[in-house]
This record gives C-alpha cells, structure tokens and sequence, in this order.
C-alpha cells in the first residue's frame, strides 16, 4: 500500500521538485501541496496522511512548531535549505532530513526510511492486538533490516547515539532507528525509567547508585538531575511493593 503524502513548503520550485519526484516514486501516493503550515494543518483536520514533506522555514509557523501542534500520528521528513537545523529535526522524530538541493537518489533513501517504519509499526501494531493490554513480555525491534523480538526481562538500558538507539541486552546489543520519546510510550513503566535526556533503564537491572551514576547490569550511566527524584521515587516504591 502506497504512503499518502502531502508537500508542505513556501517555495514554489522546491515543491515542484517534490511532485516530480513523488510522482516517479512507486511507493508514494500525493495528496497535494500547502504553501505553509496553516493550510497544511486545515487540509490535515480533513484528510488522513501518512507522510509529510515538511519544511522547516516558512513564513507565520516553522515546520518544527507546526509538527509539534499535530495531534495525530505522522512522519515527516524534514526539507530545508539550513543543515545546522538538523539536531532539532531529529529531536523532533523526524524520520529524515534533506538538505536542499537533494537528488533523487537521497530522496529515496528517505522515503525507503518511511515505508520500512511504516512497515514495522503496522506490524508492531498487530502484535499489540494479538497480545491484550500491557501483558506482553516483550518488544520489536527493527534492526539491520530484520524484526527482532526482545524480551524486556533481557534488556539492560536504551542509550541514544544522534538519531539512533543502542539497544543493550543480555545477549547483544542492537542498533535502531528511533528516538528516545517515542520508545518510551512502548516501554512499560513499571519496568523501566528515563534517568538521563540520552539514556532509560531497566529498574530490575540496577545494582547501586553512586552520586549522579547508576551502575545498571555492570555498566554506569549517567543520571541527569531532572531525572533523578523520579528515579528514588520509583525504586522507593518498588522496595515497599515487594515487603
């Protein structure tokens, strides 16, 4: 099934770009084009979209605050003449970012992204269905190009690394493309707690606390100071639970 995607860009030329590459992609359908975020957002209260090419400069609302308004699941890739606005794309969970002019070759590689997460969640989204409600013992995970089904009981810590996650267990250590927040919603939260802006635990595997570190499984990380009273709070609570 092919992503139905929408342009939204204030420069004519870039989105005349777009279309001619949209409509030379087998994996796209268009939608339309928007001028800016506004209409953008009117045309999406409307009609369901899968893919958003998004830029980030524009007139009113930049592609990053408008992003931030949607209330309903979207992927975006990020279009921009400024690389230096690449960190806070990802940190927006971006799947992609191109950097104007791009050739068709890089805008596939984008869109390859889009359809491989758009893959993985729907199969993501059946296991959920298969498994009721927060009973399910474990996660996928897309890794080179394969599915993995990894047991939470077997996780040590979830380590950001730009727009990728290292994902440590006990048996290797995986590599994926996701951001931390959006790992977060699929974890659940007896289980496991964020105790750094890069890092979320395992609470079963932590050993000890020391200053501003927690050794987890044998390897220290780092806890930052927002985290940390959470961090007491919960362990506190799982300490009285199990009296």
């Amino acid at each position: 099934m092919k992503l139905k995607c929408l342009v939204v860009d204030d420069e004519p030329l870039a989105r005349e770009v777009l279309v001619q590459y949209i409509g030379d992609c087998p994996l796209l359908e268009l939608l339309g084009t928007c001028p800016d975020a506004i209409e953008a957002g009117d045309y999406m209260r409307r009609e369901h979209v899968d893919l958003i090419f998004l830029d980030i400069n524009m007139p009113r609302l930049s592609g990053i605050r408008f992003l931030k308004t949607l209330t309903q699941p979207v992927q975006v890739i990020f279009t921009t003449a400024y690389p230096e606005f690449a960190p806070e794309g990802f940190e927006s969970d971006a799947i992609d970012y191109l950097v104007k002019p791009f050739s068709f070759e890089r805008f596939m590689k984008a869109v390859n992204k889009a359809a491989e997460w758009s893959e993985f969640r729907k199969s993501r989204e059946f296991s959920k269905a298969e498994i009721q409600g927060d009973d399910r013992e474990f996660i996928l995970l897309r890794a080179d190009k394969r599915v993995y089904k990894v047991d939470f009981d077997s996780i040590h810590f979830f380590e950001a690394s730009g727009d990728y996650i290292k994902v440590h267990t006990r048996e290797r250590t995986l590599v994926i493309h996701e951001t931390i927040k959006n790992l977060l919603r699929q974890l659940p939260g007896d289980q496991f707690i964020r105790v750094h802006k890069s890092f979320i635990v395992s609470l079963a595997g932590i050993r000890l606390i020391e200053g501003n570190q927690v050794d987890v499984a044998g390897r220290l990380v780092p806890i930052g100071s927002v985290y940390k009273e959470e961090l007491l709070d919960k362990l506190n609570r799982n300490v009285h639970d199990h009296k």
